[in-house]
């Protein structure tokens, strides 16, 4: 696959003209990242939009304890660091660590708004996407606030998981009881003890660590 056609992938890309395309494609840099890798730092002042195009990442940040918070699972088509590529001065505001080896591609702030000011349209994207951010970011918090540790978990899971081919309710990304913890601010104690209750309340089945939800899951217990 070529850059182009991987530019084509991003849904804010997706309606770009050719030449736009072919503008986005000559700036860009492809770069591969090994497994458990910092691509950035919270607080870093880099200011490039970074495309992916294989693999995943995780965004987090470092909570006043030291602990890792999870904020989201980023996938192929998906982007991250537009805020501080349009906006002078900014740090980052998280961090990004690699979970698979990665190919992304890395677009420069100026080239970035060069396309921009040709295509304005990118930027109601651009909203759009970040509003939804907000949104997740806003249920994370209230759950953090209101639920206890059986709640988080089963928002986290009812967001994620997806209808496959049979029709069932899975969860394709793979977690660990470490991850999950830091998805939801509990300790990987706390949840294997709630997995187990899960598992053996058949709410939910686990196997090579895919999580398959049999029914509507308890939000307390």
């Amino acid at each position: 696959m070529n850059v182009e056609q991987m530019i084509e992938r991003v849904p804010i890309f997706a309606n770009l003209a050719g030449d736009g395309r072919r503008m986005l494609a000559e700036s860009a840099r492809r770069k591969v990242f090994p497994k458990n890798t910092v691509i950035m730092s919270e607080g870093d002042r880099t200011d490039s939009l970074y495309i992916i195009c294989e693999g995943k990442v995780k965004v987090t940040i470092i909570d006043e304890h030291g602990k890792e918070i999870i904020l989201s699972i980023l996938e192929p088509g998906d982007y991250f660091g537009e805020m501080t590529a349009l906006v002078d001065g900014e740090s980052r505001s998280a961090s990004v660590v690699t979970r698979t080896a990665c190919e992304l591609l890395v677009l420069a702030k100026e080239d970035f708004r060069r396309v921009i000011s040709s295509n304005p349209d990118i930027v109601f994207s651009l909203l759009h996407v970040s509003m939804e951010r907000l949104r997740k970011a806003n249920r994370k918090i209230e759950s953090l606030a209101l639920m206890d540790v059986y709640g988080r978990v089963a928002r986290l899971f009812t967001e994620l998981a997806r209808p496959d081919e049979d029709g069932l309710l899975r969860i394709r990304e793979k977690l660990t009881h470490q991850e999950i913890a830091n998805m939801v601010g509990s300790s990987r104690e706390m949840i294997s003890r709630v997995m187990k209750e899960l598992v053996s309340g058949g709410y939910i089945t686990c196997e090579h660590k895919q999580i398959t939800i049999n029914g509507k899951l308890p939000y307390a217990w």
